[in-house]
């Protein structure tokens, strides 16, 4: 299933189906149970920390879902690098010799024509529906960077470019994970682990191979032709906005598309959408149309193609509110926290399993008899 509706319905539908125990044992598997939710909690309208508590009101114990939890604590870690590190996060975050030949992007790749089905088929997937499973991301990401020697740079930006989930810490930290300038070691898949995990049969490609002949592999000639990538976002036209400066102005971002937040509070909605923040993080119309979508679950949302700054008197609302998050430090007001799930555990930490120790003392915390009754 990669159909993503934008009703909030229809997506608190999704999460009440979610079944943790199904999704630690088979979410490897391309027919595995996944939860479908990343494009959800990637552009705000739902939290992780509000799908942990929806899995527990339907029985499951902490102990069922620790695997579960522990991939949506892998969110939390990636935010809280970006909180962290700001935009040295787009930079090489260990500065490792990984074997980079050149920091375009491999065209076969970009065209689908690798000669792997599984990846082709997933590439066509994504330009289709805007959508990867996790572990084709990994394979797709270990060639271009590991196999095919380009910097994750470029590969990763083309990626966010196409998915409805589009997250600049998760994508971007992910990448550099794979890559291995986020992590120890590079990772590497070979045929047989592709075959196993998207049920393919394919031999005698450049990925049929031991592990341990992959890290000294020339690059192979499906991968030496390289292209210079071209994003743009094709934003809509901008609106008037008719603003009633005697209450609060709201400020949307496509991070926060909540329809809960202050739902009660009369204010003035406005979704943001910076010109600055798209030329840098460009997107496909299929994100932009998604967005707009989720957007129809707030009511009397206005939309602004502009900066924050060109808000017509600004000055005048008596506040402003936005939710905190490093891609707009630059808003004025306040900026409210996040719901995070382990809103304890803050800072940088230089790798997810120092990470989690911390979230598993605050999760051994939150264990109590009155939980469980949940």
């Amino acid at each position: 299933m990669t159909y993503f509706p934008t009703d909030y319905a229809e997506i608190l539908d999704r999460i009440r189906t979610v079944n943790p125990v199904k999704y630690a044992k088979t979410r490897n598997f391309l027919d595995g149970a996944v939860t479908y939710l990343s494009p959800y909690i990637s552009r705000g309208v739902i939290s992780v920390k509000q799908v942990w508590e929806i899995v527990q009101r339907n029985g499951y114990t902490i102990d069922e879902s620790e695997k579960f939890i522990q991939e949506l604590a892998w969110r939390e870690y990636f935010q809280r690098v970006w909180q962290s590190l700001e935009d040295d996060m787009f930079e090489d975050i260990r500065q490792r010799y990984t074997g980079i030949r050149h920091t375009k992007m491999p065209a076969a790749l970009e065209q689908g024509t690798t000669g792997i089905e599984a990846i082709d088929e997933a590439i066509g997937n994504l330009y289709s529906t805007g959508y990867m499973h996790n572990h084709l991301r990994m394979y797709t990401a270990s060639i271009a960077c590991n196999i095919g020697k380009a910097h994750w740079q470029a590969p990763s930006q083309w990626m966010y470019y196409h998915l409805l989930d589009g997250d600049l810490a998760s994508n971007t930290c992910s990448w550099q994970w794979v890559a291995g300038t986020f992590s120890s070691k590079q990772y590497y898949c070979n045929q047989e682990n592709i075959n196993k995990y998207t049920g393919t049969v394919q031999q005698n490609t450049f990925l049929d191979k031991g592990y341990n002949q992959l890290p000294a592999m020339n690059v192979p000639v499906e991968l030496k032709e390289q292209k210079t990538l071209s994003l743009k976002t094709n934003l809509p036209d901008r609106s008037e906005l008719k603003l009633d400066y005697t209450i609060p102005l709201l400020l949307y971002t496509t991070y926060n598309l909540d329809p809960n937040w202050k739902k009660g509070t009369k204010a003035n909605r406005v979704l943001l959408l910076e010109p600055s923040h798209f030329e840098q993080f460009p997107v496909s119309d299929k994100v932009i149309d998604f967005i707009m979508g989720l957007a129809n679950n707030i009511n009397d949302l206005q939309i602004w193609v502009g900066q924050v700054s060109e808000i017509p008197s600004l000055h005048e609302f008596p506040a402003i509110y936005s939710k905190e998050h490093p891609a707009f430090k630059h808003f004025p007001g306040v900026k409210e926290e996040r719901d995070w799930m382990f809103p304890e555990v803050k800072g940088f930490h230089n790798s997810f399993f120092n990470f989690w120790k911390k979230c598993e003392r605050m999760l051994k915390k939150k264990q109590s008899p009155q939980l469980k009754l949940l």
